[in-house]
């Protein structure tokens, strides 16, 4: 016999099998020895009150156990010989579709700028030792694309577009921990997601898929508006199905688009600047206590979003116990990111606060068209990086200063490596997004106590929440509205926003390109 049964328990009993069991075994009346199996299905934490519970949804199966249905990939069959499909980008849209591709016998070609994973870190060890970007090997270009060295958070609210169970299957499957199977806010970790990553590229090549590194895409091959494939450099790759998921911050092939007269549209988007707590501090207002989060809870999380100005403000990629990268994708640059480890066990809570931007807002920036967005986000980039003083050190503020107008005398202990300079935050970001924090900061204090304070900083400039534009697609087939054969997929499209949502997007592709009886 099968039951579904929703508890609440205390956070110690939560994180103790037998205490589940006893508890269950309470509830439904009857002996241990008759619970067979318990399975979790979704865990969540209610913290609205001091008396902080753990919520489970479990699967109890009582005198028999279950048919074990693990998930596997071996019915998978080698796709060297079959058709082929370009996949322009092996962030999560691309790898999901190149898995997609190969479950559904195609062969997949993944053509990425960047580097590997194992390629990438050393990289990025450069380039905190110089301060100098390797403008195709960075936080944000390379295999797995800018996830990979992120908080690998998993939570997304657009499961309509696709499987989400499935995507989460196959992550833990290819080493992700068991528990993105059922948290309500699932997260990897930079430290699990980079070996993953590497994983999913194994089973890509072991099923005849090819992955091509150091492969910048300099021009599309198109025909009477089909597309027939990629030029990178002097080699070609030839098919009439193009996945283009190459991030949003791949500007220049945004560059290359409207150069070719690819239709692209212009979209709101956000920018502001990461703010970082300690992390002690936002666990005493998250879960009401004085003493902080304690044994069995993990490094508390928070979610703030309002109306300022008449524009959203909203925290974004909040990482507990994190902390703050540089995410610049060329010199002369300064970008700053979120990331955390597995353990999401620094003493840093950090999360982007970010501010709407309007297409009214861009007139200084017309010019420039339909890629306006994109020059204003630059502009903000340099500016900070002026402000900094060069080679990656970050402008900040104390926050309680920002919002006092006042520049702050010095500055708290930093996750971010490559060192702060104090500076009126307000000279490197435009003037409504000042203006939109500085309330938005009072009102997110006035709802959590001990939020709005001078332990904590800002740190800019966070630029690369979305893509500040669009590329349009027919909403039946995902093709682009002009070009056949083109697919525009996840958040460099416009059509994702995070690791899932981006990998569903990558499916989705997949399966429009099957109902082309054409292929």
């Amino acid at each position: 016999m099968y039951k579904d049964i929703n508890i609440a328990l205390q956070p110690k009993e939560a994180m103790n099998d037998n205490d589940i069991l006893s508890f269950v075994s309470s509830l439904l009346k009857i002996d241990k020895d008759r619970i067979k199996l318990i399975r979790k299905i979704k865990r969540s934490i209610d913290a609205r009150r001091k008396n902080v519970k753990v919520n489970l949804r479990l699967g109890v199966w009582i005198d028999e156990l279950p048919i074990q249905e693990e998930f596997s990939l071996s019915h998978l069959k080698d796709v060297s010989e079959a058709p082929s499909v370009i996949i322009v980008g092996a962030g999560p849209a691309g790898l999901f579709a190149a898995l997609e591709l190969i479950e559904r016998g195609m062969k997949p070609i993944i053509i990425e700028r960047g580097k590997s994973v194992e390629d990438r870190k050393i990289d990025l060890k450069e380039l905190y030792r110089t301060g100098i970007v390797n403008g195709e090997s960075n936080f944000s270009f390379g295999e797995g694309g800018a996830g990979t060295f992120s908080d690998g958070k998993l939570f997304t609210r657009s499961k309509k577009r696709g499987n989400n169970e499935k995507i989460l299957k196959i992550l833990h499957f290819h080493g992700a921990q068991e528990d993105i199977l059922w948290d309500g806010h699932p997260h990897i970790g930079t430290d699990v997601l980079a070996k993953v990553i590497i994983n999913i590229r194994k089973t890509i090549l072991k099923y005849g898929g090819e992955v091509y590194f150091n492969a910048k895409v300099t021009d599309l091959i198109l025909s009477e508006n089909q597309v027939k494939g990629v030029v990178c450099g002097e080699e070609r790759f030839l098919s009439d199905k193009v996945i283009l998921a190459t991030g949003h911050s791949a500007r220049d092939m945004y560059t290359l688009l409207n150069d070719r007269q690819v239709e692209l549209e212009a979209k709101d988007f956000a920018v502001g600047v990461r703010l970082e707590h300690p992390q002690n501090l936002i666990d005493c207002i998250q879960y009401h206590s004085e003493k902080g989060r304690g044994q069995y809870l993990p490094a508390a999380e928070y979610s703030f979003v309002g109306q300022y100005n008449d524009r959203g403000v909203y925290s974004f990629c909040m990482c507990p116990g994190g902390i703050v990268v540089p995410a610049a994708t060329d010199v002369n640059q300064q970008v700053v990111n979120g990331m955390s480890s597995s353990g999401r066990n620094t003493q840093w809570a950090n999360s982007a606060m970010v501010v709407q931007v309007k297409q009214s807002d861009l007139k200084d920036f017309s010019k420039h068209g339909v890629l306006a967005g994109m020059f204003f986000q630059e502009k903000m980039e340099r500016d900070a990086y002026e402000c900094g003083g060069g080679l990656l050190k970050a402008p900040a503020q104390r926050m309680l200063d920002f919002v006092n107008g006042k520049i702050s005398r010095d500055m708290p202990n930093s996750s971010y490596k490559m060192g702060l300079t104090s500076c009126e935050m307000s000279t490197c970001l435009p003037s409504f997004v000042s203006a939109s924090l500085r309330k938005a900061f009072d009102g997110f204090g006035k709802k959590a106590k001990g939020f709005l304070t001078n332990e904590a900083i800002m740190i800019g400039v966070e630029t690369r929440t979305s893509s500040p534009l669009r590329i349009p697609r027919n909403r039946e087939t995902c093709e682009h509205i002009k070009i056949k054969g083109l697919y525009p997929c996840g958040e460099g499209a416009g059509y994702a926003g995070g690791i899932v949502s981006a990998a569903m997007d990558g499916c989705l592709c997949v399966n429009k390109i099957l109902e082309d009886s054409t292929f």
